[in-house]
């Protein structure tokens, strides 16, 4: 890449010219305070403050610059008040390997306490007192496997285990209710979950067990006066919505309120005193749904037909104005609130794009691909208006279809540097995730995991047929499980691809697998499969795991990262594959590895140093296409 150190400055230039260096979020209120973060000219990392809500006597709470001193990364894990909102409690990791550590300040005075606790996952959660805090610790395989009660003043060997895990596929969280009453720890892997609940005022109670764990059944909860609100799946896969009276939770005392459909996910939800929300997706879109608690309900209206949208901060429980979060490939970030009295979206904030940008100057579209086996796989695709459809432009296509997360339309300031040379850059949304709905997922995983690959190479041979590529001039990137469909489709397609980037890629499946010491191999077997008990999981993994695959053959170009610290995609699972893709291949494309000796599954960290990685990334793409 040296050659080319130039173009990558420039390159990260322009996308750091595209964030404004001073700027700062929306406040929100909680209690007598306004909350906010802002960024100082030129700062990598963000102060947090409160305000007296007149707008006067700001203080910062929290100096992740100050913190970030001395170290080559940072991230901060969580920031937690105490209910009367005199301290402070936050989480750090700073080597990339998602340990944190726990400190307590006063928050007036700026005396940080005594109080450390190393080796935790990174939540805090404060009980009612404001004197003791729950937290969970990782376990020597890096697994979140107890919740420790700490109180402010004693020794950490004299907290108190109020929840040990004894099932390694089983992670372990925490949380609080809307209303602040109670307590939340939860178990679960990928598909099984099972909450308790704790009196905030009451920490050492004993805990309340909603519903015990059973494969399969997942659900979340929370609350408003006298009623747990459930969302679970354990009529229809896509969810319903239950009440039942906190006091008895269980299964037996549910009540319907809001049945499951083949047509609409029910993704999550949030009590506030006069109403919820729900979120859900139908047809693939994202959607906001407000009822009251005599079953009143509405959509939220957004302006756009493609977009993605979500709660922001809320954290007042009895409120008539929602924060709400919004986007789409063309539309930058923007903050609303929605008053639910006239229904009407107030904007607060577009994310601001110092050295310009034009909304209409670009076009997005939604595509739907034929899949295999007849199954339609939506696309979603941006380009600057002038993209012409005759084959002869550079193409990206970017996956993921794992775990059931989504793929959002969303916008990015960085990806203007690829539109404005000319890409057109799509997402596909193949089986995996869940934009339409879990049985989207469940038709991605397990036994049915080549669904995911096979739908992604329908997806670029749909840009083909559509005129926006040729065959061989599509580039294509993923990371993590992502990475596996890099590694998977560079085996099955090779003459699709100008050019594959595979971030902390998981290619060594089969080993990792097998392999029940490291930290996310337990919890992953309900995702890919044990082959460890389970043969027909072994050949079955074994038929696509990257590594193994790989062979004799032409590759395209090929950009690899990994990670030192990365406890998720361990360094040498990419290592071993680059190796073995230098002895097996039979061309002489351009094959590049890069470790991040200071950084774990995210890379650099820093909020400019980041796109130091992205630069390298679009230089390399520019190079492939010879453009660079």
């Amino acid at each position: 890449m040296a050659p080319h150190k130039e173009l990558s400055d420039t390159i990260f230039d322009e996308i750091v010219g595209r964030i404004k260096e001073d700027d700062s979020s929306v406040p929100y209120k909680l209690g007598p305070y306004l909350y906010s973060w802002k960024f100082e000219k030129g700062a990598q990392y963000r102060q947090w403050l409160r305000t007296d809500l007149d707008g006067k006597n700001s203080t910062v709470i929290a100096d992740e610059v100050k913190l970030a001193d001395g170290h080559d990364y940072f991230r901060l894990g969580g920031l937690a008040l105490t209910p009367d909102y005199k301290q402070l409690a936050w989480t750090s990791d700073c080597d990339g390997s998602e340990r944190y550590t726990v400190r307590v300040k006063h928050i007036d005075s700026g005396e940080v306490l005594s109080d450390e606790i190393s080796g935790t996952s990174g939540s805090i959660v404060w009980a009612a007192s404001g004197e003791e805090f729950l937290y969970t610790l990782l376990s020597e395989e890096l697994r979140p496997y107890k919740v420790m009660l700490h109180t402010i003043g004693t020794a950490v060997e004299d907290d108190v285990c109020l929840y040990e895990e004894k099932d390694p596929s089983f992670f372990v969280g925490i949380g609080k209710t809307s209303s602040k009453k109670w307590l939340t720890i939860s178990a679960g892997d990928h598909v099984t979950s099972e909450t308790r609940l704790i009196p905030t005022d009451s920490p050492r109670s004993e805990a309340r067990m909603v519903s015990a764990r059973r494969e399969n059944h997942e659900y979340s909860v929370d609350d408003c006066g006298d009623t747990l609100y459930i969302l679970s799946n354990d009529t229809h896969k896509n969810c319903r919505l239950v009440k039942a009276p906190i006091d008895d939770p269980a299964e037996k005392n549910w009540q319907e309120l809001i049945p499951a459909s083949d047509t609409c996910y029910l993704t999550g939800f949030q009590c506030f005193q006069d109403f919820m929300i729900i979120a859900e997706r139908s047809h693939g879109q994202e959607q906001l749904r407000v009822r009251d608690y005599e079953g009143a309900e509405h959509h939220v209206a957004f302006p756009e037909d493609s977009f993605t949208a979500g709660l922001g901060s809320n954290a007042e429980f009895d409120t008539q104005v929602l924060r709400v979060g919004y986007q789409s490939m063309i539309t930058p970030p923007s903050v609303f609130d929605y008053h639910l009295k006239d229904r009407e979206l107030e904007l607060l904030k577009v994310q601001e794009i110092p050295s310009g940008y034009q909304k209409n100057d670009y076009v997005t579209e939604r595509l739907t691909a034929t899949s295999h086996d007849g199954v339609q796989v939506p696309i979603s695709i941006v380009y600057k208006k002038g993209f012409v459809k005759d084959g002869t432009s550079p193409v990206h296509l970017y996956g993921y279809g794992a775990y059931g997360s989504c793929m959002p339309p969303a916008f990015s300031v960085s990806r203007l540097s690829l539109l404005d040379r000319g890409f057109a850059y799509a997402i596909a949304h193949i089986r995996g995730g869940a934009e339409m709905g879990y049985q989207w997922y469940q038709d991605g995983k397990l036994m049915k995991r080549t669904n995911t690959f096979k739908d992604f190479v329908a997806c670029a041979e749909h840009l083909v047929e559509a005129g926006f590529a040729k065959t061989g001039q599509i580039s294509t990137s993923g990371g993590s499980a992502g990475g596996s469909l890099m590694g998977a489709v560079a085996n099955m397609r090779p003459d699709m691809w100008k050019a594959i980037v595979a971030h902390v890629p998981f290619v060594d499946i089969l080993n990792t697998m097998l392999d029940d010491t490291l930290p996310l191999t337990p919890i992953e077997w309900p995702e890919w499969g044990n082959p460890i008990t389970d043969k027909e999981a072994y050949e079955y993994i074994l038929s696509y795991s990257p590594y193994e695959n790989t062979s004799a053959k032409d590759y395209p170009m090929m950009m690899v990262t990994a990670g030192l610290n990365d406890p998720r995609v361990t360094y040498w699972e990419p290592a071993k594959w680059v190796a073995k893709l230098r002895e097996l291949k039979t061309d002489d494309n351009l094959l590049i590895y890069k470790t991040n000796m200071g950084a774990g599954h995210g890379g650099k960290s820093g909020r400019f140093e980041r796109f130091v990685e992205v630069a390298e990334e679009y230089t390399f793409l520019l190079k492939a296409f010879d453009r660079a």
